[in-house]
Order: C-alpha cells, then structure tokens, then sequence
C-alpha cells in the first residue's frame, strides 16, 4: 500500500494560532481567576512563572519535539521512539475520547447560553434555571435519566461544527478555523475585558485578585496549585502538542514556538483574570456584600455568577453574548485538537483516509456524546469523569511518560540534539534538570496529594456505586482500552516510517 504523504501545516504561525487555540480553553476563562485569588493574589504570580518555567513550557519542548522527530501521533511517534511505549500513546488516546465527549457539552450550554443572553432568560435565580429549567438535573445520579432536548441538539450542533473542521483537513481546517477563532476570541475578550474595567467595584475586584498575600508563598499547597494550572491550561499530557508538532516541517523552531505559546497562553490567563474580577467586584458592590462571597470558579462561574451580573448590568445583554460567545470560541478550538489527536491515532496506524477516519472515529467519539450527557443525569456524569480523568489520566499519563522517557529510555539528550538542531534558543541543562527531576517530584506530589483525598472521602458526596462506574471506571478504563489497543494487531499501513524514525534516533545517538 502507497504511503499517504504527511500532512503538513502551511506556515509556523498557523501551527502556533493552532497550539495556542488548544492552550486556551474553558480552564483559562474560568479556573485561572479563581486559582490566583485563593493563591496568594499577586503573589501566585511568582509560583506561577517559576511552574510555567520549569515545567509547562519544558513540557511543551518535549511534545513538539517527540512529535516534530517522530512524526506522528502520540501512538506512532511513542511506538517509533521504543516499541513497548506506545501503550502510552494508546493511553493518551482514550483520554483524549473521554474529555472529547464531555466537553462538546460545556461548548453546548455556552452556545444556548449565548442566545439566552439577549432576553436574560435565566430570570431572577439563574442556578435555579441552570439546575432545574435548562439542565433539568436529578436530585441525585440515577440509573435511569431522561433525554433533554434543549442540550441535546446544540451538542449535535458543535459536533456537526467540529467534524466539518477535521474533514477539511490540517492546512484547510485546523489551521483556517484557528486563523477566524483565534483573532475573534482576542476580539471579544478585550471588548468584555475594556467593558468590565468601566463598571462601579471594577477597582476593588482587580485589588483582590492581584494585592500580594506573600505569606502564601510559603505554603507548599500554593506551589501545588500553580504547577497544577500550568499542566492542565497548556494542553500538554494527552498527546495534542505531540500531534500537532508532528505536521510541521522538520527544520522548524521548537524551542521558540514552545516560549511563543506558553507566554500567550498565561498572557490570556491573565486577561481572562482581569474581565472575571473586575467583574466580580461590579457584582460585589451592586449587592453590597465582601467580594469573597461572590469568587468562585468553574460551571457556578460561567452560568450561575456570570448570568446575575449581566442582568444587573447596563447593556448587559451585549456583555452576555460577549462572554458566552468568548466561551463557544475558546472551547471550539480546544474540542478541535483534542478530536485531532484520537482521529490521527487511527489514521497514522491503519492508513484510513482523512474523511473515513473523521465520520469513523469523529463520529464514534460524537455518538458517545450525545448518548451520555444530555441527560437528567448528565452533570453528574460530567463532574465526575473530568475530575478523575484529569487527576488520573492527564496528569498521571504526564507523570509516566517524563519518567520513561527521562528515567527508563534516557533520551533526553538525543531529544535536546533534535530540538537544538533548529531552535534559536538552545535547550541547556535546565531542560533536562526541569524534566528529570522537579516536574515528576512535582507531578508525584500533585497525585499523591490527590489519590489521598480521594481516598478520605467521596468525591462531592456522590454515591460509592456512582464514583466507581463514571469516575475511577472512567480513568482505569482508559487505561485498559489503551494496552488493550497497544496489543491489536494493527494493519502495517500506518506502521511506515516505524524504521525511519529509530534510524532517526540512532543518527542523533551517533553524533552526540
């Protein structure tokens, strides 16, 4: 069989709108803001550089660059770097379909949530109307859950949306869609953000986020935090960097587009920080109450917070669809790469053509979603998977590959030889101290911390019965269906290039 020639994207700076489009996510809009504030303030700045220093954009080099050297997904590229790892590419993979399935749905009340905003439908109680109107969410997880159609067809919606991307193509797709999400997300953002700094309590909002608390620079669970939202913001541990990297041109700058994305990607944090604060403070003053009773973070943010400041807020219509739209974009981008990942797993090991491959596997992924989540049930299900599968599959699948691919295989070297080749700034010693030794204490410490939590008590009181099928199901499943899928007996289709890429490594050996 005539192997398909790679596809490739157009320019360095498409790849980089693409990258930071995966980067910028829900996450940064409503986790970042609330992470600082109860950090320290000003003073999570400083755990928060050293964390994206010392690990996200090391961690960055080391994706783009397994990817730009082995020219694959995180399957081919781990099978390609030593046989026995690409369980862990498999691995990444199943990650990658689990959090595909559950955040189109996010993306989905965004997008109703959006059209809400014009008639602030959410009335007077917006948690009630999320909980009970919109989501009609059981007073408990059940067995049984009932369909709801007003999530249901905006989450067909984003699929449709998402799949017609991915079947353009790499340059057609991926990079012309990052090219229209990427500027507009920008747009709307420093509109809101300009917006927001003109309210009354603006002021005192932006005070209690960024007033330095320097005493919590002594506390370890500070630094934790920090290390913790520069993984998960950066969209590295489940193969989309690897992925991504894997389409650019051999000879292309790995360290600088490592530096370019890990410094817009903090860069939108911290705007996002600024429109959600001074925010808050507008909503602080208007109720008359310490802004410390508003703050908070994640879904209670986006859809029960932000819903009763844009009803007290003049033209708070237009803020509303501001937020929310910023809300559909961001994530858009991220569901994009994170589907890449699982359709270029399949693709590179059994040599499907792009279009079979989107309606095959794209099409699975989609199915799983709208099966499962717009549901009576569906929150529940939600919550659950994302914490487990982020503690337990993101960061845990993190851990493990720094430490084989650092600790077991000691390629460290040979890959700063590759990246070194053709980046502006050479990698030193630094890149290869960050990832021996302080991400793995670091992610070490984070699961450990995690797994003893876990252990204490259920996870937001849900049933024992609940926990085990949709969360450490979820994530222990993942990594079943990855060795699972390591052990197939693939067609040698998208097995090509197995040889190029260890004689590959072994030249860079050589000349070390």
């Amino acid at each position: 069989m005539a192997h398909e020639v790679r596809e490739q994207w157009a320019t360095r700076a498409g790849f980089l709108l693409a990258a930071i489009g995966s980067a910028i996510g829900l996450g940064n809009i409503w986790r970042f803001p609330y992470i600082a504030y109860d950090s320290g303030g000003g003073a999570f700045l400083v755990p928060y550089l050293v964390a994206l220093l010392t690990a996200g954009i090391p961690l960055l080099i080391l994706e783009y660059t397994l990817g730009n050297k082995y020219r694959g997904s995180p399957p081919i590229a781990f099978l390609r770097m030593s046989r026995p790892t690409q369980v862990l590419g498999w691995w990444q993979l199943a990650i990658c379909f689990v959090i595909a399935t559950y955040y189109a749905v996010i993306i989905a009340w965004a997008v109703r949530f959006t059209g809400f905003s014009f008639q602030q439908q959410w009335g007077d109680d917006p948690e009630a109307f999320l909980m009970g109107d919109f989501l009609q969410r059981a007073e408990e997880p059940g067995l049984m859950p009932d369909y709801v159609a007003g999530v249901f067809w905006p989450l067909v919606a984003v699929w449709v949306v998402t799949l017609g991307v991915l079947a353009l193509g790499v340059r057609r797709g991926i990079e012309r869609a990052n090219k229209i999400f990427i500027p507009l997300l920008v747009v709307l953002f420093v509109i809101l953000v300009g917006r927001a700094l003109t309210l009354p309590g603006a002021v005192s909002g932006l005070d209690a986020l960024f007033s330095p608390d320097w005493s919590a620079i002594a506390d370890g669970t500070v630094w934790v935090a920090a290390y913790g939202q520069i993984f998960f913001s950066l969209s590295i541990g489940f193969g989309i960097m690897i992925t991504y990297a894997s389409y650019l041109r051999r000879r292309t700058d790995l360290t600088g587009s490592a530096l370019v994305a890990g410094f817009a990607n903090s860069s939108f944090e911290l705007l996002a920080g600024i429109g959600v604060f001074a925010t808050l403070g507008f909503m602080a003053f208007t109720a008359g109450i310490a802004l410390d009773e508003v703050a908070t973070d994640g879904i209670g943010l986006a859809f029960v917070a932000f819903p009763e400041i844009i009803s007290n807020m003049p033209a708070g219509s237009l803020f509303g669809v501001l937020f929310f739209g910023a809300l559909v974009v961001a994530g858009l981008s991220s569901l994009i790469s994170i589907v890449q990942v699982v359709i270029a797993g399949v693709r590179d090991r059994t040599g499907m053509g792009r279009v079979p491959a989107v309606l095959c596997v794209g099409g699975a992924t989609a199915l799983a979603s709208v099966v499962l989540f717009p549901t009576t049930n569906g929150l529940y299900l939600l919550d659950a998977a994302d914490r487990f599968i982020n503690q337990y599959g993101i960061a845990l699948a993190g851990l493990i590959v720094v430490v084989v691919v650092s600790w077991v295989l000691r390629k460290l070297p040979a890959l700063q030889h590759h990246a070194d080749a053709s980046s502006a700034v050479r990698l030193g010693w630094w890149w290869r101290l960050a990832l021996g030794v302080i991400t793995p204490i670091v992610l070490g410490w984070m699961m450990w911390d995690s797994l003893r939590t876990e252990l204490a008590e259920n996870y937001e009181g849900y049933p024992t019965w609940f926990l085990l099928v949709a969360g450490w199901g979820v994530a222990i499943g993942a990594i079943v269906v990855g060795v699972i899928l390591s052990l197939l007996p693939w067609k040698r289709g998208g097995d090509n290039g197995t040889t190029s890429g260890a004689a590959t490594d072994e030249k860079s050996k050589a000349s070390n």
